[in-house]
């Protein structure tokens, strides 16, 4: 359970949310949404611990859970040399010795994430050869591998094709249905109110929670 106290979220000292409080329980599906400019990533950003609160605070009530991250699309360089099959494996790196090397399983859990997303065939080739969709399918792979209990997603469906968007919607409620605790900026109003239970709207006088199934409040 992550617990918000007027936490207020900006760069600089300086603030660009409002101040929030409320919680988010584990195991719930929450959208952040609102118009562009209103501090999504950068709520989403401040709640990873990528960077400092403005003012307020949040705390996890138990022990911190390891988290999953997928960025921007466009924060990340798609230029270095590296195959699909490397940037996946980078989500088994905490898990495994710099000795050890990957193991039967780790690299079995690699493999079924690049089916689970449609890559299986792609595991070879460098991402700079990769389309806008299929470089968010092989980042969603990575979190997959990852089988982290809080799931952290900034922008997942932007500037990828509506075949992409529906697969990664699927694994997200799979993922959900599972346990795990997401966590997603989006601006598709539609796919918002069809699958996520919670909302947190940020561009109201008041910031607004939303919650279908009193998980957030």
């Amino acid at each position: 359970m992550m617990i918000l106290s007027e936490l207020t979220a900006g760069y600089d000292r300086q603030p660009v949310t409002r101040p929030l409080s409320g919680i988010i329980e584990r195991g719930s599906m929450t959208a952040i949404i609102g118009a562009n400019g209103c501090g999504k990533s950068t709520l989403l950003k401040t709640l990873a611990g990528f960077i400092p609160p403005v003012s307020g605070h949040f705390r996890w009530q138990g022990k911190r859970p390891v988290m999953g991250w997928l960025a921007q699309r466009h924060a990340l360089e798609a230029q270095f040399p590296l195959t699909v099959q490397d940037v996946v494996s980078m989500g088994c790196w905490p898990d495994v010795s710099f000795f050890a090397g990957f193991g039967r399983e780790t690299r079995l859990r690699i493999a079924r994430a690049l089916e689970r997303v449609g890559l299986e065939s792609m595991a070879l080739t460098t991402i700079d050869e990769l389309s806008g969709g299929q470089f968010q399918r092989m980042l969603f792979a990575r979190v997959l591998v990852q089988q982290a209990p809080l799931v952290m997603l900034d922008e997942p469906f932007t500037g990828v094709d509506e075949a992409t968007c529906n697969v990664l919607m699927a694994l997200m409620m799979e993922m959900y249905m599972q346990g795990q605790t997401l966590l997603a900026v989006l601006h598709d109003s539609e796919r918002v109110s069809r699958h996520f239970p919670q909302t947190l709207r940020l561009d109201a006088d008041i910031p607004h929670w939303k919650t279908e199934r009193v998980r957030v409040s």
